[in-house]
């Protein structure tokens, strides 16, 4: 695949946020957003994209008290992030094949991630405990 990362334009983004597909150049893109520390908070954001011209036309075009028409697009709001929410791995796995990679390459690159994250973490944790003993004993 391809190692540069290249951002999508506003309209790609548009169009990827909403399902459509990127050209092969933002492939590595794809995989750095489905896989980096705030990916979760990326899908919601996509949800959310996805859910905001429903939600207008409950409130704008749906005639009845404004209190009503709030608490269904409210409603509507909640129900479509549980399912977003239900679904966030498999929604990014499948936005990582349409880029090309192979099915399961972000949990693996997640995991793989985490690790290598935890045992850093752990090792850092581990020269301020030598630090600290070194201190110490002088």
């Amino acid at each position: 695949m391809i190692s540069e990362v290249r951002r999508p334009g506003v309209i790609r983004w548009l169009g990827y946020a909403v399902g459509l597909g990127l050209p092969i150049r933002n492939a590595s893109w794809v995989l750095l957003d489905t896989t980096c520390p705030t990916w979760v908070a990326r899908q919601v954001v996509r949800s959310l994209l996805q859910m905001a011209p429903i939600v207008v036309v409950i409130l704008v075009f749906v005639p009845g008290p404004f209190w009503i028409r709030g608490l269904s697009a409210l409603g509507g709001l909640i129900m479509g992030l549980i399912f977003a929410l239900g679904y966030l791995v498999e929604t990014t796995e499948h936005r990582l094949v349409k880029a090309g990679y192979p099915a399961g390459t972000g949990e693996r690159v997640r995991s793989e991630r985490s690790v290598s994250g935890r045992s850093e973490a752990v090792a850092r944790r581990r020269e301020r405990m030598f630090a600290r003993m070194d201190r110490r004993s002088h």
